[in-house]
């Protein structure tokens, strides 16, 4: 089986309808001022695999028989190798990772991997939402505004007493790797408030 040094995305989303985007999405347009303008919600697990990986077919195999990644009776899986293959989803959806600070990566998942193909390599897990916004909305900003917890009225999907967040620099393009790269500065909207916990 031949290896190379590289990163891999495996999106995976339920195939039936998902009751915490649900939920999540009826709260943001009820109770939120930035989300009077969201569309749709979606949310996905979202695993990051770096290190020696197989080729495409094989990595998808390996991903399909493995109970650490999901259940293919309940979930899909959409798997991107390569920066250039698009994300699930509709074009101009403004992504987001959100994950536990310290706690994203996936040791068990590491050691399955290991065992499997005598390959080492980092797998790590965040949950990425993907939001729709209506026409004429500064949709960064507003994605921003929902993701990040200030207080009971401003931010939903990140609390970030404990928990970190990446934004997709492009809509529709979440960058490869995502998960595994350096926090992002915090802009003034970030640094009002205090989150709730």
């Amino acid at each position: 089986m031949s290896a190379s040094k590289q990163v891999a995305q495996a999106f995976i989303e339920m195939r039936a309808a998902d009751p915490e985007a649900t939920s999540a999405l009826a709260v943001a347009q009820r109770h939120l001022e930035a989300g009077h303008a969201l569309a749709g919600l979606r949310r996905m697990r979202v695993f990051e695999l770096s290190g020696s990986l197989p080729p495409r077919a094989t990595l998808e195999e390996l991903l399909h028989r493995s109970t650490q990644f999901y259940n293919p009776s309940k979930e899909r899986c959409a798997v991107r190798a390569d920066s250039a293959d698009p994300a699930p989803g509709a074009g101009g959806e403004q992504f987001v990772v959100v994950f536990e600070r310290g706690g994203e990566r996936r040791a068990a998942a590491e050691r399955w991997w290991r065992h499997e193909t005598g390959a080492r390599i980092e797998v790590r897990e965040g949950v990425a939402w993907a939001m729709t916004f209506a026409e004429g909305v500064d949709a960064p900003a507003a994605a921003e505004a929902l993701t990040v917890t200030l207080d009971r009225a401003h931010g939903l999907l990140c609390n970030p007493n404990f928990q970190e967040w990446r934004p997709a620099p492009e809509a529709g393009t979440p960058p490869l790797p995502w998960i595994a790269t350096k926090p992002i500065t915090r802009g003034p909207r970030a640094r009002k408030g205090k989150a709730s916990s």
